[in-house]
């Protein structure tokens, strides 16, 4: 009878990374979070995609932020199981719960089309486009503050303030935020799984179990001012741990920084800018939207968390038709382009500016830094050529540019916590940099693109021209 009732008060997820993932609703921290995942807030998640618009290059990746979230969860226990292993008579139940609920919920804040989403409220300077400010919010004062203070009364502080790497901090921070957080190993190999890549496996059962906690010194300067317990690797796990640095570094070029992938994202911010923009000043009659749709409310109140919870991808793709519809003519033809994914024609700044400069790719330092000045000098020409373009009519030129560093090891006052620390067979703890020449040999990935309208031909060549004549410039 106890074993069937046990089984009544389990509510399990089937999971295509995790299989089953249980929650035992019998205890009280598993039921509380059983609520959360019922929550408007969490179930939103459910509608906003883990990787955007990446789905038009990856079919399979459409998985969600709501699979992603439940998958951190499911991982922080394993890890938390590593913590009450090593910490024995000495466990703190009361952290345990709330990393545990932390790396539930530390995604909550996300807004349509995930991180692109952030892009839009960077160029429009708007708070709650931040996931980061939007979870935290919705951490302490909405209908999630509300359920977890069943756990107490400042709980749900207590996880906002885990989450922000605020008030004391113990090995159960390691499990929300570290090299190797539940958040990570949870989302690379999702993403690996959903999107079909054949490469960035990781050894994910070999890791955790050479997974140690050990005190790291952190402090400024090379004065040590604390000590802070957090994960390290045993000497067995050099290679795997090499391979977990590469996994995750290759999912960039192959899978988030895509070209057709960025392209997207660069139409959906310049539409969504656009469109605020224009309602905000008083022309919401142009966009195509009515006054109540949740877009248009987003632009007039773009500061209220109850507009923010409105909108999803579904908003945004459930209005494209009639944006296709739009009297201003920018939103008119973007949204057509992402509705029937017409996307710009990419051209490889950088791969053009690197052929001509260093054709054999013997990737010296004195070229390195040469086709760096020579990228960032035509990305400011091209801006020039943007705004001109843009003055005659809708957007012709896009451009993009960013910079992926394979493996951070943060500012000096926190450095042993964003590296990964080995411990050796003499007990030292050392930064896997000095333990492997595969990491210490990896070099940032960066990427500088042009995005144009294939229908006219003459921009391809004025930008050809544009890096011809930097690139002499810079020779």
């Amino acid at each position: 009878m106890e074993r069937l009732v046990r089984f009544m008060a389990q509510q399990r997820i089937r999971d295509p990374l995790h299989n089953l993932i249980v929650f035992d609703t019998g205890q009280q921290l598993e039921r509380v979070l059983w609520q959360v995942v019922r929550s408007r807030p969490f179930q939103r998640l459910r509608r906003i995609k883990q990787l955007g618009f990446a789905e038009l290059v990856f079919p399979g990746a459409t998985h969600t932020r709501f699979a992603h979230s439940v998958g951190v969860f499911h991982t922080a226990r394993q890890l938390m199981d590593i913590v009450r292993e090593r910490a024995g008579e000495q466990r703190r139940e009361a952290q345990e719960h709330i990393a545990l609920a932390a790396a539930l919920v530390h995604d909550t804040g996300h807004g349509p089309f995930s991180h692109v989403f952030e892009t839009v409220g960077k160029d429009l300077g708007l708070t709650l486009a931040n996931h980061e400010q939007m979870s935290d919010l919705l951490i302490r004062n909405s209908a999630l503050a509300d359920i977890l203070k069943d756990m107490g009364s400042g709980f749900a502080n207590d996880v906002a303030d885990m989450i922000k790497k605020e008030g004391e901090q113990t090995v159960h921070n390691a499990v929300v935020s570290s090299q190797f957080d539940a958040d990570r190993l949870d989302y690379m190999r999702r993403d690996r799984l959903m999107s079909g890549s054949r490469h960035s496996a990781i050894d994910f059962a070999w890791l955790l179990a050479n997974l140690e906690i050990a005190n790291v010194s952190i402090g400024v300067e090379k004065e040590k001012v604390q000590e802070v317990p957090t994960f390290v690797i045993g000497p067995k796990a050099i290679r795997a741990a090499e391979a977990y640095v590469l996994g995750l570094f290759h999912l960039y070029p192959t899978v988030y920084f895509h070209k057709a992938t960025r392209g997207a994202e660069k139409l959906f911010v310049e539409l969504l800018v656009r469109l605020v923009k224009l309602v905000q000043d008083g022309s919401r009659a142009k966009v195509g939207l009515p006054d109540n749709h949740p877009l248009v409310q987003f632009a007039k109140e773009p500061e209220n968390i109850e507009t923010v919870l409105n909108l999803d991808d579904t908003v945004v793709q459930g209005a494209l038709s009639q944006l296709c519809a739009a009297e201003d003519e920018v939103i008119r033809s973007f949204a057509m382009r992402l509705q029937d994914r017409k996307l710009f024609k990419c051209l490889d700044i950088r791969a053009l500016v690197q052929h001509k400069i260093d054709p054999e790719n013997g990737r010296k330092p004195d070229h390195i830094e040469q086709i760096d000045k020579c990228c960032a000098k035509v990305l400011v020409a091209l801006d020039a050529l943007k705004e001109e373009e843009a003055a005659c009519g809708i957007p012709t030129l896009l451009t993009d540019e960013a910079h992926r560093v394979p493996y951070k090891t943060g500012d000096e006052s926190r450095e042993p916590l964003e590296q990964i620390n080995v411990r050796t067979a003499g007990g030292a703890l050392v930064d896997l940099k000095q333990c492997s020449d595969v990491v210490a040999g990896l070099r940032d990935f960066k990427l500088a693109r042009a995005y144009f309208d294939r229908d006219h031909p003459q921009i391809e060549a004025k930008i050809r021209g544009i890096i011809d004549m930097e690139v002499q410039a810079c020779g």
